[in-house]
């Protein structure tokens, strides 16, 4: 309200001294002003009287006598002031004068009427100034009285109020034009406080004194009695606000709220409650704080709420505060950590995602320490735990959507509904590559299909696959290529067993060094095959549940093949003998094509005969087995096939006997035409024609 008290830091600075200091202030300088006037008088008036006292022994008795009351008659004629205490010391004063001129009268005793006459003059006109100075003593301190006076009409140089005693006093217009203050009513009556200054015959008073002198007064009883004021903001300055409660008052920001208020140009011109902190009144100094009034409704209601909480209790409240780690709730007086885990049965980045301040919500009481006063809250628990029913909802082998929340080295989580995620490893995510970077092919907030491979309720687990959700490009490629079907692909890998041959990318068959060649055994790969040249093969097996595939070589001219398909056992073949082993005969019976007569099955066995029938040299092969020579052709029967081992088992007794049942059968259908030939001459006749 006062210009003075712009600023609570630099009023001291800003503000005249009569009115920094107290109102005892100005009186107290008044009387120091009057004690040192009073100091000086006598010795005014002895200098004075100086050549008056030595004519003062030519005065009579009588003349004294006459003389003497002047000054007392004066003294009791003078008005009656508030500095009546100044009294006995002007008439000490006047009491050292008499005595001095008395010893003078004695002195100069022999001075007659013409000394008196001139004594009198003298003595009258200095009691005439004594009275003057001691009546300026009694209005001095006047000036600061606050006196009631009514309003009786305005001009231009201000307001005209009646002070009394047929006196006008005017408050200057400046008191009005430069400050907020309005101007009184006509007849309205008003206290003003005496300036002790006169203009153009008024008596010049202040009314804006008088009520800063009231407003102080009643500051000074709100701060002493903690009494809440009402004021209105009016400025914005560092560190706060200033707000007007009669004068200008320092609201730090800090000391607005509970809790931090991060726009305080908002509250420009609105009126708050505040309390005094802090009060210098000769500095024109002033702190206020509304927090303080805050608080202490708030350590009445938290008193009552401390009685009525319990935990499982569901209770309302509203967001206080937002942190990186949950949210402080105020539930009426008491303050509740809702914490980041206790949000949401889902995952969420941060507390602002599902909470905002002000914000009204229902929580239940998780934990209680009453002697701490600390609350625990929750805001999930108000909601079904979604991995109650999850294995139902969600059985092993179930295909679903979801929406990738996170993604990691080893894989990425898959939200399938609010608090049901899973993990879908790496080595899970593609068909086609064992070890791939989830960052490369999921994105989080993305959606995909999802296979749950393993779900554990009670470890809140589950297990996904993405490509399970998609169909198998091995499988499909299996199918492209059945078994007996000629491939061409390139080397990729050699091993120590066969080589691996890259049909189509993901797609590998193995070819193992059995399968290189029908006639030549083959130690080294490397021998016959170079990383990423073409290889042709025929697909031998598919195995789908180990993701294999073998592949052979040899068999894409498959000569074994063929003369399996035109060969059955029982059947009589021509053969080669193609070498002679210790425990049989090698028969070539085609291109690349060889069988076993084992010794068993080449003659019987007889007593003393080892039955193998072999003759050797002293060095070098053998020679025979039994009739078989090498180089020669026989007939032998086909015993056993075994077309996945290429093998061929062969028998030279069992074809003899059944070429010699079939001459005999012969014979039998011509011994009608010859029936003196015998049986043995009928087979003499035919192996001699052998």
């Amino acid at each position: 309200m006062f210009s003075d008290h712009d600023h609570p830091v630099t009023a001291a600075v800003a503000a005249p001294a009569h009115e920094s200091q107290s109102p005892a202030a100005p009186q107290e300088t008044s009387q120091a002003s009057s004690q040192e006037n009073q100091a000086d008088r006598p010795q005014s008036a002895t200098q004075e009287h100086a050549a008056a006292e030595q004519n003062a022994a030519h005065e009579t008795p009588s003349q004294r006598t006459e003389e003497d009351p002047k000054p007392q008659t004066s003294s009791e004629a003078a008005p009656e002031t508030p500095a009546a205490a100044a009294q006995p010391q002007a008439a000490e004063v006047h009491g050292q004068l008499h005595e001095r001129a008395e010893a003078h009268a004695a002195q100069s005793a022999t001075d007659a009427e013409a000394a008196a006459a001139a004594e009198e003059a003298a003595s009258t006109e200095e009691m005439s100034k004594l009275l003057d100075q001691y009546d300026e003593q009694h209005e001095s301190p006047a000036q600061n009285e606050i006196i009631e006076v009514k309003v009786i009409a305005y001009t231009e140089h201000g307001v005209v109020v009646d002070i009394g005693q047929k006196t006008e006093g005017l408050i200057p217009a400046v008191e009005f034009s430069e400050t907020e203050i309005p101007r009184p009513d006509p007849n309205v009556t008003i206290e003003v406080q005496r300036t002790g200054e006169k203009k153009d015959g008024y008596v010049i008073v202040s009314y804006q004194k008088v009520l800063r002198r009231r407003t102080w007064e009643r500051l000074d009883e709100a701060y002493k009695n903690k009494t809440t004021l009402t004021g209105k903001v009016v400025d914005r300055i560092k560190g706060g606000v200033v707000v007007d409660v009669g004068v200008r008052a320092f609201l730090p920001g800090s000391q607005y709220d509970l809790r931090p208020t991060p726009n305080l140009d908002a509250l420009a011109g609105q009126e708050v409650q505040v309390r005094i902190t802090k009060l210098n009144r000769r500095r024109g100094n002033v702190v206020v704080s509304r927090r303080a009034i805050l608080e202490e409704e708030q350590h009445a209601k938290r008193g009552e709420l401390m009685n009525t909480l319990a935990e499982g209790q569901t209770v309302h409240g509203v967001v206080k505060n937002v942190t990186e780690y949950g949210a402080f709730v105020d539930l009426g007086g008491i303050d509740g950590l809702l914490h980041l885990t206790d949000l949401s049965w889902g995952r969420i980045k941060h507390p602002s995602d599902v909470v905002k301040p002000d914000q009204e919500l229902d929580v239940i009481i998780l934990k209680f320490d009453k002697e701490k006063q600390r609350v625990s809250l929750g805001l999930k628990q108000l909601s079904p735990d979604p991995w109650v029913n999850a294995a139902e909802k969600y059985p092993a082998g179930g295909k679903y959507k979801g929406k990738v929340v996170g993604v990691v080295d080893y894989g990425a989580f898959v939200e399938l509904e609010t608090g049901i995620e899973g993990l879908v490893h790496a080595t899970e995510m593609s068909w086609a590559k064992k070890s791939v970077n989830p960052a490369k092919i999921v994105k989080v907030g993305e959606e995909v299909d999802v296979v749950v491979l393993d779900i554990k309720p009670s470890d809140r687990r589950v297990s996904l696959g993405m490509k399970q959700a998609q169909p198998d490009p091995w499988l499909l490629t299996a199918d492209k290529y059945p078994v007996g079907t000629i491939v061409t692909g390139k080397v990729r890998n050699i091993v120590e067993f066969g080589a691996f041959i890259e049909i189509e990318d993901g797609f590998d068959g193995l070819v193992h060094v059995s399968d290189v060649s029908w006639t030549e055994r083959i130690k080294n790969p490397h021998e016959v095959f170079k990383k990423g040249e073409p290889v042709t093969a025929k697909v031998l097996r598919i195995d789908e549940d180990n993701r294999r595939v073998s592949l052979g070589m040899k068999q894409v001219n498959d000569i074994w093949g063929d003369w399996f398909k035109q060969h059955r056992v029982g059947e009589i073949v021509k053969g080669k003998v193609s070498r002679i082993a210790m425990f049989g005969a090698f028969v070539e019976l085609g291109e690349n094509i060889e069988g076993l007569c084992h010794n068993t099955e080449i003659t019987d066995r007889r007593r003393g005969d080892d039955g193998s029938g072999m003759n050797r040299t002293t060095t070098g092969p053998l020679k025979s087995a039994g009739p078989l020579e090498p180089g020669k052709e026989y007939d032998f029967k086909i015993i056993k096939i075994s077309p996945e081992s290429r093998k061929i088992a062969l028998s030279y007794k069992a074809a003899v006997k059944q070429v010699e049942r079939q001459e005999i059968a012969q014979y039998r259908s011509t011994s009608k035409a010859s029936s003196t030939a015998t049986i043995g001459d009928v087979l003499k006749q035919k192996l001699s024609s052998r």
